[in-house]
């Protein structure tokens, strides 16, 4: 008896989604991230952390918020709600990913990172409610964000590149520096969930539990790494053009510098202005714009080719070698001897 389709073979038998759809789908998924972040952001620059004050409802007896909670319970509720809509698009890009021949389990697995991810940080938002907004539960909160984002990133360019093992395309000091890049910047992020979890943006009107630091000596910290981040960004420019790199890797360092200065305009707009609650979101959203163009660096430092398609052996049981082109045609029969006459 034949073994039962599970679902998603049953969609590949009936859809080809295009290269160029999967591809579509996975940057779906990277701007539903960046979304999600700046959507968490309001819920916390207006006050709403605790307009839903429980979870997994709104109140303890009512899945929705109701008319008298005002606007703060529908920002909040309105931010649970698209994590359904992330999770939507997640399931197309691992619908469309399966249905795609040849089927690249590579970009399934790194779709169902994307789904368990965000399932992780629903649970962990349930937490923060529960917990009256701890700051430490918030900051890994927006971290985890950072990492779906990322897996995001990944989907999106292994959509457009082949399954073969990944070939460096600078010689291994520059990729090193380019790492350190990276970690910098890592921790500017770290950082700078530290100045939120410590500053005057609790979340709540009412008064919650802080991270007992200095924010003002954290935020002095944070920018001492912009400076860190934009050196090692200059240096990485400047060692492209040395060893004549070509133009897309060049390119893809200009591009983050032109963040890195924006977001450091911004930051130093929205403290010399008493912290905007406008300011910070647009500072938040050009967070997620960073370490999407360090992300686009890395990537364009290698590449990975796409894998050769083995020769169909053709129907079950079939098992005659395929002749190549070049191989000699047989031998014509030679004509039969004429018969002797008498």
């Amino acid at each position: 008896m034949p073994n039962s389709l599970n679902p998603f073979e049953l969609i590949a038998r009936r859809w080809q989604p295009s290269a160029r759809f999967v591809e579509r789908a996975a940057l779906a998924t990277v701007v539903m991230a960046v979304v999600i972040v700046v959507t968490g952001g309001a819920v916390r620059l207006t006050e709403s952390g605790l307009g839903c004050d429980t979870w997994p409802r709104c109140t303890s007896g009512s899945l929705t918020p109701t008319a008298d909670m005002g606007i703060h319970g529908a920002i909040e509720f309105g931010n649970r709600m698209l994590t359904y809509v992330l999770c939507a698009f997640t399931g197309l890009l691992i619908i469309a990913a399966r249905a795609r021949q040849p089927w690249r389990r590579s970009l399934t697995r790194l779709g169902w990172a994307q789904f368990w991810l965000i399932m992780s940080n629903a649970i962990i938002g349930g937490i923060i409610v529960l917990t009256g907004l701890n700051p430490y539960i918030v900051s890994s909160h927006f971290l985890l964000a950072t990492a779906l984002l990322t897996v995001g990133m990944v989907v999106w360019q292994r959509s457009r590149e082949g399954d073969g093992a990944p070939r460096d395309l600078v010689a291994r000091p520059v990729r090193q520096l380019t790492w350190l890049l990276v970690g910098a910047t890592l921790t500017l992020i770290l950082i700078g969930t530290v100045v939120t979890g410590s500053g005057p943006h609790a979340g709540d009107a009412r008064e919650v539990h802080r991270i007992p630091l200095n924010w003002q000596e954290i935020t002095q910290l944070h920018v001492d790494f912009v400076y860190i981040v934009l050196g090692l960004t200059a240096a990485l420019w400047f060692t492209l053009r040395a060893v004549k790199a070509p133009e897309p890797q060049r390119r893809a360092v200009r591009d983050l510098l032109a963040v890195l200065l924006l977001q450091g305009v911004i930051g130093y707009v929205q403290y010399f202005t008493g912290l905007p609650e406008v300011v910070v979101g647009i500072h938040m959203f050009g967070s997620c714009l960073v370490w999407i163009a360090v992300l686009r660096v890395l990537f364009s430092q290698r590449e990975r080719p796409a894998l050769a398609v083995a020769a169909d052996p053709g129907p079950a049981g079939d098992h005659e070698a395929v002749q190549p082109d070049s191989a000699p045609a047989d031998p014509a029969p030679e004509p039969e001897p004429a018969a002797s006459s008498r």
